[in-house]
């Protein structure tokens, strides 16, 4: 049920869900840093505590094709986790994205690479080898505003994210996709010249 329902979530425009959905869209301030691009995937979590670069090398490890790392860094915005190589890491892995609460670094080599990174924005400041034990990975988190749980659906695309559990989207998906499916006519009907109250009544 669940792949069926990625697969689904992958024919939809995200936007599209914004007319049935209130909750889950994670803050506008994380936005795309390579562009042009989309993805559905299952949430792994992690919270990063004390800059700790060791905590996300853990995080990497446990990553399977069609996942998304999402990072919470409880505030941190000016340590990156996230880099040329961790990206790297996470697309050997299988990932489709990562989603930082926070800011990544190697910003070109991010771009170069292809796999989605979303962010609030760049730093030069990174994290290091702590090893400290009071990060957490697959533990609930926050990431823009949206709790995350392990295994919840994340979409994103240059428009933003989107933190679903599979009940709430399985409850939208057909009524997004028949919006989706309505919405040619509707342009061609506005471009052949009909009124807007006609059409959009």
């Amino acid at each position: 049920m669940t792949e069926q329902l990625i697969e689904q979530l992958g024919e939809v425009s995200f936007a599209t869900l914004g007319h049935f959905l209130e909750e889950g869209f994670v803050d506008h301030a994380i936005r795309a840093m390579v562009p042009n691009i989309r993805f559905v995937g299952r949430a792994v979590t992690l919270r990063v505590a004390d800059a700790d670069a060791i905590a996300v090398n853990r995080a990497l490890a446990t990553l399977r094709p069609g996942d998304v790392l999402v990072i919470d860094m409880a505030g941190d915005w000016s340590h990156a986790p996230v880099g040329a190589v961790t990206q790297c890491a996470a697309q050997c892995a299988g990932a489709v994205g990562i989603v930082v609460d926070g800011v990544v670094t190697d910003i070109a080599e991010l771009r170069a690479a292809g796999l989605p990174v979303f962010a609030r924005g760049t730093s030069q400041l990174t994290t290091k080898l702590h090893g400290t034990s009071e990060s957490a990975t697959n533990v609930p988190v926050m990431c823009g505003g949206v709790h995350v749980g392990p295994g919840d659906l994340v979409m994103a695309d240059d428009n933003g994210v989107l933190v679903l559990d599979t009940a709430v989207a399985a409850e939208v998906i057909e009524r997004a996709l028949a919006s989706d499916r309505a919405e040619p006519e509707i342009l061609a009907r506005l471009r052949a010249g009909e009124s807007v109250g006609t059409v959009l009544a």
